[in-house]
């Protein structure tokens, strides 16, 4: 069920012509990793004709923050314009639209440690590349990241057993 609602939230944004890269632990789902995760987290280009397309998308999804939901708080450019984090919920689930991740690594800085992949039902999107997202967690060290990073070297891992060659 989770999966078909975050597939809906990608689809939107791709179909509206969105620039974005899939992060956090659905980037990790699509790179083989066997976790759960509870939001879709995308780090979004901050050029204002993306904001603009991004705030119809935000509009179509009935997009509010997620704190303080009664007041129903929109999104608007100047905080999609801005580096920070926008928590927000729509009517298909949570969806963190990022500005930066790590060391302050936006859409333009990850674009070439993102690979384009079939996400499911015909949808293809920039996810990060698992090295950069173990890099990524490696270097934010929280308590989340660290429980997850052993999951995420195995898959690695596997990964190149399979064939998969890692950035450098």
């Amino acid at each position: 069920m989770a999966a078909a609602k975050f597939l809906a939230i990608l689809r939107a944004l791709r179909d509206s012509g969105v620039d974005f890269i899939v992060v956090g632990g659905l980037s990790a789902v699509f790179n083989g990793a066997p976790i759960n995760t509870l939001d879709v987290d995308v780090v979004h280009s901050r050029e204002m004709a993306n904001i603009d397309r991004l705030l119809g998308v935000l509009e179509d999804l009935d997009a509010i923050y997620r704190i303080q939901p009664g007041r129903r708080l929109r999104p608007n450019a100047s905080y999609l314009a801005a580096a920070g984090h926008q928590n927000l919920t729509t009517k298909y689930g949570p969806v963190d639209l990022l500005g930066t991740i790590g060391r302050e690594l936006g859409y333009e800085e990850l674009l070439p440690h993102s690979l384009e992949m079939e996400i499911g039902e015909g949808v293809r999107s920039r996810v990060l590349r698992i090295e950069t997202l173990i890099a990524i967690k490696e270097e934010l060290g929280g308590e989340k990241d660290q429980a997850v990073l052993p999951i995420l070297r195995r898959t690695l891992e596997e990964k190149i057993k399979a064939g998969y060659t890692p950035q450098q």
